[in-house]
């Protein structure tokens, strides 16, 4: 246990001075932000064995009114809270949440009660999360209480570089997992509050149906069933929408939220690699929770690329100030690609869709209708019910071309329909206008014969939109600015700098030097999720 808990780096460490804190009973509070549960839990286990424990969440009015915050995360949350309530008083102690700025619920809690440490997990997030960890470090030095922080996935704290970091994640997820503490003793007079609503929080509500619930419970029977049966052909099912939603395990807002942590999904894959599941499908479902703490560390060691290109020669590629009508037609599921707008709406009802159809929509936005990522990167965080900032930046910005190190990926919408979607049932679903379209004319409606669109009742421009552009002209548009950024010194310079910083190690080994400029293996030197091969074919 001891081993476990000195992975955590101690802050800063004093003597408590709440006047009611006594040296006999040290309290100790436990800080709830993205890891709402208590099995694998260091701050809870750590806390739980050096003194009474006061349980907090903090619900922040600048996160929750931030852009890139919806009710959909807020109900997430909230079903996980509720549930972690429940365990935490079947251990003996109240969960308190609180309304408020960190630094002033801090401060009130340390006048009340006396606070000798907080206990809380690192996190990776956006701009607010982060300036509000450095002022709750700063208040605890200046108020003399200990802040111990602890890892809780394969992310890494003040790493300079890339090197061994595969190494350090591989023994981070080894680790054994820590036991939930069957007893805990309990701040005195403290009792459960309300937890308020979205509506309560003043959080607009949109009409969805997500089928994913809040809750450490629900996000293990989640992984259970992806064991044992979901997840056979993951492998083979994961890119297509049509079959994604079954086979994908769907754990990625568990893990967004800390329900799971990742070195229990890890875990419990690896024991059932060959036994319960086949080892093509663990392999590549393991891969991914390896490029799921990747994409985080991007962020952790560069938070500015929230605001700007990892490559900073491609900040003014596209126009700031987006094309409002285009913007509106792609969230709304209205551009005319009928695949495209049925991932779209899926997405919005849902809450989730599958990696490849995320990237889809992303590369459609940015190369098709060429808006700048800025002009949609909060929106669409907004309908990620796991919303995970350090892998949506990063990979909004690659999905837009914004790295120079990895290939453009620029989807042909009516391909990636055909091969995902052939007979056009996801597309039915979705569209109702589009329902009784033919098959032959299902991804591609534009040319149905007039005769057709009275008879299918799906008339074009009435109905149903044409194509918002032309698939061939915008592609032509977008690779000829790219070829023009591609000319320039600085654009290039910069690729050298975000592959030595960002970009994926083979073992140990430095990236070797060349020269960028020369050379196309800097664009392709970094893996993504999607499969090199399929990608080649469907950019035409």
């Amino acid at each position: 246990m001891g081993e476990m808990l000195g992975c955590g780096r101690l802050l800063f460490r004093a003597l408590p001075t709440g006047a009611e804190s006594t040296m006999s009973h040290p309290l100790q509070c436990v800080w709830f932000k993205r890891d709402l549960r208590v099995q694998d839990h260091a701050p809870l286990v750590g806390a739980t064995l050096s003194g009474p424990v006061l349980p907090v969440y903090i619900v922040e009015p600048e996160v929750i009114a931030a852009p890139d915050f919806d009710a959909l995360h807020w109900d997430f949350i909230r079903e996980s809270l509720l549930e972690l309530r429940s365990a935490l008083a079947d251990r003996g102690v109240a969960l308190q949440v609180i309304v408020g700025d960190a630094v002033s619920v801090f401060q009130g809690l340390h006048e009340r009660h006396g606070l000798t440490a907080i206990w809380a997990h690192e996190e990776t997030g956006n701009a607010i999360t982060y300036g509000r960890d450095q002022s709750v470090h700063a208040w605890c030095k200046k108020s003399g209480v200990g802040l111990k922080e602890f890892p809780q996935n394969g992310v890494i704290r003040g790493l300079k570089q890339r090197d061994g970091w595969a190494r350090q994640w591989e023994i981070r997820m080894r680790a054994p997992a820590l036991e939930a503490p069957s007893e805990m003793t309990p701040a005195p007079g403290l009792r459960d509050g309300p937890i308020p609503t979205s509506t309560a929080l003043g959080l607009a509500v949109e009409r969805r149906k997500p089928d994913l619930r809040g809750g450490e419970t629900s996000g293990l029977e989640l992984l259970a069933s992806f064991i044992d049966g979901r997840g056979q052909r993951y492998h083979r099912e994961m890119s297509s929408p049509v079959t994604a939603y079954q086979s994908c395990s769907r754990m990625s807002a568990y893990l967004a939220w800390g329900c799971v942590s990742m070195r229990t999904v890890v875990h419990a894959v690896r024991l059932a690699a060959g036994v319960q599941m086949p080892k093509i499908a663990a392999r590549a479902f393991l891969s991914r929770c390896h490029w799921h703490c990747h994409f985080m560390q991007k962020l952790e060691s560069e938070p500015a690329i929230e605001f700007h290109a990892f490559n900073r020669a491609c900040d003014n590629l596209r126009p700031e100030v987006a094309d409002t009508a285009r913007l509106a037609a792609w969230k709304e599921g209205r551009t005319g690609y009928p695949f495209i707008d049925a991932c779209m709406r899926s997405l919005r009802s849902r809450g989730w869709i599958n990696f490849r159809m995320r990237a889809m929509l992303v590369s459609f936005a940015s190369y098709h209708l060429w808006l700048d990522w800025r002009s949609f990167k909060d929106w669409l965080a907004c309908q990620f019910i796991d919303y995970e900032p350090g892998i949506h930046l990063s990979q909004v910005q690659m999905q837009s071309g914004l790295t120079g190190i990895n290939t453009l990926r620029i989807y042909n919408p009516v391909k990636q329909g055909q091969d995902h979607d052939p007979g056009g049932d996801f597309i039915r679903q979705w569209i109702p206008e589009l329902a009784s379209v033919e098959t032959d004319f299902i991804h591609e409606p534009w040319k149905m014969p007039e005769q057709k669109q009275v008879q299918s009742g799906c008339r074009l421009s009435i109905d149903y939109p044409l194509p918002i552009v032309d698939h061939k002209d915008a592609v032509r548009h977008a690779r000829s600015c790219f070829s023009a950024l591609r000319k320039r010194d600085d654009y290039w310079a910069d690729a050298r700098e975000v592959m030595e910083r960002h970009g994926s190690r083979k073992g140990s080994a430095r990236p070797r030097r060349a020269k960028a400029k020369k050379t196309a293996k800097v664009q392709q030197s970094e893996l993504s999720f999607i499969d090199e091969k399929i990608e080649a074919k469907a950019i035409r």
